[in-house]
């Protein structure tokens, strides 16, 4: 496995802006047509994980891509700072009910891996506890997948000076300030533990293979998050119930 320092976080020269959003558009098209099928076809469930460093463009993805989806078909979960409630409970708790039905797709906006980055980043885990996790994620992803719940994983992959421009961004720019919390600087200060760990996370918790996807350009993160999507359900050979 490639270590993330070396994947480049820039589209290659033979993509263009302007070629990027004219394919999203058709991608947006055959997405409608595809879950539609996928809904009535009901072998299947797919679960779209979605990780990446603060600013990656999380929700940004999910908005641009998935907006041509009917929101009967889709459910959109994200996984924040565990509640009180959460914390009574093992750490896989919180996860177990929202993996998707048969028909359905279900997109985690973050996801279980938080509960190995975040305790890594804080060295808050043994290397027993860390193999475990790893194990873990590993054969429940297989269990998935023996039950036709497929599973895409995305790493939405940037540079560190394009994270600390996208902060600038939600400092400077009123339509984003919102979104900005002191957590963001923090985490960019800690780039290099980030990556180190989302290396070591990639590599031992790939049974199901990760995409990597250049995400410094958000025309072509969106455009290629919507390929992979529209392949994988078109790689599925849907097709309508029969009366």
């Amino acid at each position: 496995m490639t270590a993330l320092r070396n994947i480049p976080t820039l589209p290659t020269d033979k993509y263009s802006k302007k070629e990027c959003k004219k394919k999203l558009k058709a991608f947006h098209e055959k997405l409608f047509e595809l879950q539609n099928i996928f809904y009535a076809d009901a072998r299947f469930s797919l679960l779209i994980i979605i990780q990446g460093v603060d600013t990656a463009g999380k929700d940004g993805t999910i908005r641009h891509v998935m907006t041509s989806m009917n929101p009967m078909g889709i459910q959109v979960k994200s996984f924040k700072q565990p509640t009180e409630e959460e914390l009574q409970h093992d750490f896989f708790w919180r996860i177990y009910s929202h993996f998707p039905a048969k028909g359905m797709i279900e997109v985690f906006n973050r996801s279980y891996y938080e509960d190995i980055l975040v305790p890594s980043i804080m060295e808050k885990l043994t290397k027993e506890n860390l193999h475990h996790r790893c194990e873990l994620f590993n054969t429940i992803e297989q269990h998935l997948a023996l039950n036709n719940i497929h599973v895409l994983k995305l790493f939405l992959h940037i540079s560190k000076e394009e994270q600390e421009k996208r902060i600038q961004e939600r400092l400077t720019q009123p339509h984003k300030r919102w979104k900005y919390a002191k957590e963001d600087k923090k985490a960019a200060d800690k780039w290099n533990e980030y990556i180190q760990v989302y290396d070591m996370l990639i590599k031992k918790c790939n049974n199901h293979p990760w995409h990597i996807i250049p995400a410094d350009k958000r025309w072509y993160r969106n455009f290629a998050v919507a390929k992979i999507i529209t392949e994988h359900l078109e790689s599925l050979k849907l097709k309508y119930p029969k009366l």
